[in-house]
This record gives structure tokens, sequence and C-alpha cells, in this order.
């Protein structure tokens, strides 16, 4: 439920209206090219989670492929990227239930959210994973009765007032109105929706049996994804021309609104919502784990080490949220203009990681290989499948140079990469180094 809650979060509910004003109805080309690289990189976590369980996933494993130097980078890169995305989420959730409640100020709803989640990873994993597990199963929920109402539709079981059908994928200038230009640049948007679905490396390493775990998770996350993401995109672009700006604002809900459905947008905000705080949930938890690990391998302050009795890195969550609070007060000044500057910050973040997590794998197999070592799993197709996975993420990495903001992104993704890595490379040049640590006590 993890996996699934990561991977269903507001760059479906919302983002994906974006992705299908560009590309038109080939935008199920885009998702099908993301969700395959999704796949991949997940196997690769799988295949690597197997072998060394650990709170720190990805930057351990880069940290054993590529020196500290990587580790560090990796870790600290996606640390920032949770802590601004947490701040992020908690405001887009804010902004919407300040609609229902008005009396109540934008900055009150961030404050109680960050309270209410930070409180629920402080009293334990167990907790983390009730929320998170409650949290999945409403998304998923909505997910599967959207699903079953836009079957209903497209075999005219029920009516509707406009023409709906297959022939709405061909109309408004085709199938791909923008060309591969316009599936590539989707594929921009589409590639940050599949963002989250990494918590679960971090949350293998605090299960009862993590190899076991993560095998699972793989299998079973990985089709289910495709069907909801490509399952939700065909009954959109088939239901409502590709080309209506109801989409943009709201996919779900110009579906929705073609079938009549009362109080539509009230519903499909309280998705968003809970999408938000769900994606919130999990980004607190990775983050404090990612931190502690950090800690632990002598790449962080050691105070944020200390475990409670209960298995809680206490110090690395409290200094996850820091940045929240920071965002309370931004909320009170700026409002309206916090959400847009925090989204820009990590807008390319999850292309560098994903492409970490590729290289770091192929290393690490490859050394693997050439020791005979005993691997639980194994990505299938290795060697030509890490590398194609490598050359797709370097074309998605080029393709973003030609698109005027996301360049601006990755290039301040790359630049802040370099800094954290200059200065790792500086500041560690005299600390013993520590590579295997034990990931936090409480088993999940």
């Amino acid at each position: 439920m993890m996996g699934l809650g990561g991977a269903i979060g507001a760059g479906l509910f919302v983002g994906s209206g974006q992705a299908i004003s560009i590309a038109g109805p080939a935008v199920l080309v885009s998702y099908l090219l993301a969700g395959t690289v999704i796949i991949v990189i997940m196997a690769m976590l799988a295949e690597m989670v197997a072998a060394n369980p650990s709170s720190g996933a990805f930057s351990t494993f880069a940290h054993k492929a590529m020196g500290r130097s990587a580790g560090s980078t990796l870790g600290w890169l996606y640390w920032i990227q949770l802590v601004v995305v947490v701040a992020a989420e908690a405001t887009g959730a804010a902004a919407i239930v300040a609609g229902w409640f008005p009396s109540v100020p934008q900055w009150g709803w961030v404050l109680l959210f960050v309270i209410a989640l930070s409180g629920a990873n402080l009293l334990g994993v167990r907790n983390y994973g009730r929320f998170e597990y409650w949290f999945a199963v409403i998304k998923v929920a909505a997910i599967i009765a959207f699903l079953v109402l836009g079957a209903l539709v497209l075999s005219y079981i029920i009516p509707t007032d406009q023409p709906v059908g297959l022939g709405n994928l061909a109309a408004h200038g085709g199938f791909a109105p923008g060309g591969m230009a316009g599936i590539a640049a989707a594929v921009l948007i589409v590639i940050f929706s599949f963002g989250g679905t990494e918590v679960v490396a971090i949350a293998a390493a605090e299960s009862n049996n993590p190899a076991d775990n993560i095998k699972r998770v793989v299998r079973s996350v990985m089709a289910r994804i495709l069907v909801f993401y490509l399952g939700s995109i065909l009954v959109i672009v088939a239901v409502v021309p590709w080309n209506d700006p109801a989409i943009v604002t709201g996919p779900f809900a110009a579906v929705l609104s073609v079938l009549n459905v009362p109080g539509v947008e009230v519903v499909m905000n309280a998705v968003v919502v809970i999408a938000l705080l769900s994606a919130m949930n999990a980004n607190i938890y990775g983050s404090s784990r990612m931190l502690y690990s950090l800690g632990k391998r002598k790449l962080a302050p050691v105070a944020v080490t200390h475990v409670t009795g209960k298995g809680v890195p206490a110090k690395a969550v409290i200094s996850s949220v820091a940045f929240s609070f920071l965002a309370v007060g931004l909320n009170w000044i700026w409002p309206e203009k916090v959400m847009p500057i925090l989204l820009n910050v990590v807008g390319s973040t999850i292309i560098v990681i994903w492409s970490f997590i590729a290289v770091t794998q192929y290393i690490l197999r490859r050394r693997a290989d050439r020791n005979g070592e005993h691997l639980p799993v194994r990505l299938w197709g290795f060697p030509y499948l890490s590398i194609a996975t490598m050359v797709v993420l370097a074309g998605i990495i080029g393709v973003s140079m030609t698109d005027a903001a996301a360049r601006t992104q990755l290039l301040l993704t790359a630049g802040l990469t370099a800094v954290i890595w200059i200065v790792s490379k500086i500041a560690l040049r005299n600390v013993p180094e520590v590579i295997d640590v034990e990931h936090v006590d409480e088993v999940a």
C-alpha cells in the first residue's frame, strides 16, 4: 500500500491535465514510457535492498558504489527534495481546505497538518504505516471507482449529454496533435508523477523480511501502477476531448462533470487533499530515515541518530519538518506565492536521483557478478536493461534542456548537486569512513 500510495498522488489527480493538454491522447505513450522507467528503477532498488537493507537505501548504495561523497550528495539531495516537497504538499492541501473553511487562514491549516503528521511519525513507524495504509486505501478506492465509472460510460451503459468513446482518441487533431515533440514534452511532466515510490526502498529496511517484502512490492506494484495510470488517462481522453480547457484545471473532475455527478468538485478536491497528506506523511518518514542514515555514516551531525524507545529517530524527524514550520510563516506572508517557488526548487531532482540509482545498480551488480556474490533478487536483462535505462534518462535530461522552464530547473538542480558534492568532499576529508550501518530498530 505504501508503494501504491506513493505513486498515486496529486501528480495523477491534477498534473495529468497539463500533460494531456500538451500531448493530446498520445500522452498514453508518455505515461507508458515513464511507467516503464519507474518499473525498472523499482526493480533496481529491489535488487540492492534485498542484498543490503538500509534506512539510507540508495544513498547507502551510492556510497558503496562510488564513494562517500556520492552517497552524501545523493542523500542530502534527496533529503532537501523531501523537506521542500513536504512544505509544498502542506501548502497545497491547506489552500484547498482554506477554501472550505475561510474563517481559518491558510497558514493555520499548514501548521495543523505539519503538527499532526509529525506527531504520527514521532509515535512510531507502526503509526506512520497505519496512516499511510488508510491514505492509500482511499486513493486506490477513488481510482477504482473512477475506472469503473469510465468503463460504464465507454460501454454506453451510463448515458451522457455529449459523444464519448474511442473516437475522441483520433478527433481534434489526431492521436498525437503535438507529434513526437508533444509526447517528449509530456514525459517531462509525467516523470514527476511517479516520484514517491522510492520510499518503499527505505521502508523495507524496517520490515520483518526486507528481501521477501521488496520482491513482493515490486511484483504487485509494477502492474498496478500501469493499470491505474494508463487506465485513468485512457478514460479521461476518451470521455472528454483532450483540448477541453476543463482538463487542465481538473482532469478527473472534467470526466465526472460529463456524468453530471453532483458535488464533483468537492469530491475531487477531497481526494486531492488526501493524496497530498498521504505524500506528505510518506515524505516526512523518508526524509527522517535518510537523515538518520546520513548521521550513522558520519555524513550528518551525530545528534540526528538518537533513537527513542520505540525505534523512532526523533531528532531526525524534527529536523526534517523544521523547514515546514518556516513554510507556515511564508504562507502567512505570501500565501499565493509559496507553492510555485517551492516546486521550482525541486522540479528536476527526481531525474537526478533516478540517474544516480541506475548508475549505482550497474556498478554494484557488475561488482557482485565479478566477485561471485549471491543476490537474493536480480534485475532481469542485465546489463542491457540497465544501460538502456541510463540512456533513456539521459534522453529525458536532453529533452529537458530544450524547454526553458525545465532547463532552468535542471540547471538549478545540477548546481545544487555540485555544491553538495564539493562541500561533502571538503567536510569529510578528516572524517573516518563508515558504510555499513544498521537501520532503526523497530520492526514494522
